[in-house]
């Protein structure tokens, strides 16, 4: 399986997602990116998972998910529809 990103050390504090991704640590405000994250207890908030690819963070108890790339500032354009004669 391809992995997306290198990420370690995920912590929230004090509001702040905190992860070490591709080598480089980053901090997001919950508010900002997550309001259902921000909401969340410090116990709902402490409980996620990384995907196996390491393309995003889930939080199972209120069913969260956000991407390392939107994380990262990462667009992605849908490709041009490939048309048939």
């Amino acid at each position: 399986m391809k992995k997306h990103h290198e990420m370690d050390d995920i912590a929230i504090e004090r509001g702040i997602l905190s992860p070490v991704v591709d080598g480089q640590r980053i901090q997001r405000d919950l508010k900002q990116i997550s309001p259902a994250l921000a909401a969340a207890t410090e116990e709902e908030q402490k409980e996620f998972e990384v995907s196996p690819s390491r393309y995003g963070i889930h939080w199972k108890l209120i069913d969260e998910d956000i991407s390392i790339d939107a994380l990262l500032g990462v667009a992605h354009h849908p490709t041009p529809s490939r048309r048939s004669a």
